[in-house]
């Protein structure tokens, strides 16, 4: 979000029905931003922000029978692509599921899981990811505010619809939550599924301070469309991207008259100011994206009809069940670069290797629809030996090698995404993982 627009943004907020600031005698609380989604029967993917408070209602924590602590917490690897160090963690948690109704909880992480591996990067880089489950066990089935604004249920997480008096804004106690998500191995994204079938959802896109993680998206695990919100939630949180859309409750809407904003995906400029400057997307100027139509500069964004420009006409930051459009599925793969590497030994790398010894590497594979691959190469003392390109295990011993001299040398593998999908050479820096051993004969 640009800085002008978060400074407004702010300073609305905090006048808003519901915040602390618009009740002088209301008790200090520290409140969190969140993103509103769009209505359900609707196209945008958002109606805004509004501040929260982090610990939700703040109700006392569920009281669990001997048999409930046991399960409670309970931590399995769902998806296991390599070591945690070098993969994408997303934890997943469950909320208003009773120790009898863990198993409908797997399945319903697995059917989220599902949702977001078919949107694009995601189809193609699913291999760069974990995904873990923490069963959280709640006294009561479903969640506070389904059906209606006055139910009240007993839940792990405390999750609650009509946040803010906003019926499909799905919030949590933020403190509970990272009590189970502690408990997985490094997080770099959270999911919140609801047991619930009612539309809704929340993007918590702050980085954690304590935790690390990049954000917090809550949806309902029985509603598809809320599948979509927590997607469009991932552009914010790990593509660093901003909303492509407008909204008529954002005060000064109709006209932005703020700086250029930092975010990739929302600027000042036209086309041509952009193609002159060499700035924002316009490496992607004039070219066909996924969601429709042309690369350009489209005129709204940024919570604004006028004033910012957007990429294209239609994408995932915008509308939902729509893609990503070019310059944002470069900004994702960027995002599951900063968390993850491509390389992994799995030799250890702190012993000399001989002659019985092999040099192993895990190396994902890619799954996208044009069937592209990593590049792999290997050197040794700094020299490539192309007859080993493609490989992920060489022997010691292997005659391309010509070990004669009884020496030590470095042999290295070095991994590499030539993706057509990114074109800013500050990323393509990052896309590239080498390992390395000591060998000798």
């Amino acid at each position: 979000m640009a800085v002008g627009v978060t400074v407004a943004l702010t300073a609305v907020l905090a006048a808003a029905p519901g915040s602390a600031a618009a009740d002088p005698t209301a008790p200090p609380t520290a409140r969190v931003e969140v993103e509103i989604p769009g209505p359900e029967h609707g196209t945008s993917a958002g109606s805004g922000h509004t501040r929260v408070p982090a610990e939700g209602r703040n109700r006392a924590a569920s009281r669990l029978t001997a048999t409930e602590v046991a399960a409670d917490g309970e931590v399995a690897k769902m998806v296991d692509n390599g070591p945690t160090a070098d993969r994408l963690d997303i934890v997943v948690v469950g909320d208003g599921y009773t120790a009898a109704e863990l198993p409908r909880f797997h399945a319903d992480a697995q059917r989220k899981w599902a949702e977001l591996t078919a949107v694009e990067p995601y189809t193609t880089y699913r291999g760069l990811f974990n995904v873990w489950t923490v069963d959280a066990v709640s006294n009561e089935s479903g969640v506070s505010g389904d059906p209606s604004p006055d139910t009240v249920r007993d839940t792990a997480l405390g999750s609650y619809f009509w946040c803010d008096t906003i019926e499909r804004l799905l919030c949590i106690d933020q403190d509970k939550v990272d009590g189970y998500v502690a408990e997985a191995p490094e997080a770099d994204l959270v999911l919140i599924l609801a047991n619930s079938t009612k539309y809704g959802g929340a993007g918590y896109n702050e980085r954690s301070e304590t935790l690390g993680y990049e954000g917090i998206s809550t949806a309902s695990a029985g509603n598809e469309k809320s599948g979509q919100v927590a997607i469009h939630e991932t552009g914010h949180s790990l593509g660093k991207l901003a909303d492509e859309y407008f909204y008529p409750d954002y005060p000064g809407y109709e006209r932005y008259l703020g700086p250029e904003p930092a975010d990739s995906n929302i600027t000042t400029l036209t086309a041509d100011d952009m193609a002159d400057r060499g700035t924002k997307w316009h490496r992607w100027l004039g070219e066909q994206s996924p969601d429709g139509g042309t690369v350009g500069a489209y005129e709204g964004g940024g919570y604004y009809v006028t004033g910012l420009r957007r990429p294209t006409e239609n994408s995932l930051m915008r509308s939902l069940d729509k893609p990503f459009n070019l310059p944002g599925v470069e900004a994702m793969i960027a995002g599951f670069y900063r968390e993850a590497r491509i390389a992994s030994p799995v030799t250890a790398t702190d012993r000399t290797l001989r002659a019985g010894d092999a040099a192993k590497a895990l190396v994902p594979r890619l799954t996208g629809a044009d069937g592209r691959q990593l590049t792999i190469r290997w050197h040794l003392d700094g020299r490539e030996v192309k007859s080993l390109a493609g490989r992920t295990e060489v022997r010691v011993s292997d005659p391309a090698l010509r070990l004669h001299d009884l020496r030590r040398h470095t042999l290295s593998l070095t991994a590499e995404d030539r993706t057509p999908s990114v074109r800013d050479r500050s990323i393509t820096r990052t896309m590239r993982s080498t390992v390395s051993w000591t060998v000798r004969l």
